[in-house]
């Protein structure tokens, strides 16, 4: 099962927040998973992914300790977790308009082959719109 990292969890191993991996086994308080990363030192490495501990804050009338793997399912990524990436197959979903040029720049080049990417637009539709919101433009 595809899985991505929630945190920096050994960044010296290529296991940072955004990091995608392949589960490859479940423990009952770890995963084990293997790198799936472009970079050829990282890439294709197996690690044990173990719970961290997430405190209750300071705020509360009471103290709460939870443990929580840092992973979750990545069948999918926002444009924003997808920068920085680079994948050999990508479709991106353009049902709605994307919030500035840069995020659609970014969504149509993190594929390898044009090839392999492929846009979903809405019915009857040929292009996106370029959104832009006068407010953004407006200085203080």
């Amino acid at each position: 099962m595809p899985v991505m990292l929630l945190r920096n969890y050994n960044p010296k191993l290529g296991l940072c927040n955004g990091t995608r991996l392949i589960v490859t086994r479940f423990y009952s308080r770890c995963v084990k998973g293997r790198i799936v990363f472009q970079d050829p030192r990282f890439h294709g490495k197996e690690h044990v992914i173990s719970r961290f501990t997430l405190d209750s804050n300071d705020e509360l009338p009471f103290s709460m300790v939870r443990k929580q793997l840092p992973v979750r399912p990545c069948f999918a990524m926002t444009i924003n977790k997808s920068q920085g990436q680079t994948l050999k197959i990508v479709g991106v979903d353009l049902s709605t308009p994307v919030f500035t040029h840069r995020q659609l720049y970014v969504a149509l080049s993190r594929v390898t082959d044009v090839q392999n990417l492929f846009i979903l637009l809405p019915p009857r539709a040929s292009r996106t719109d370029n959104v832009v919101y006068p407010e953004a433009l407006l200085t203080q």
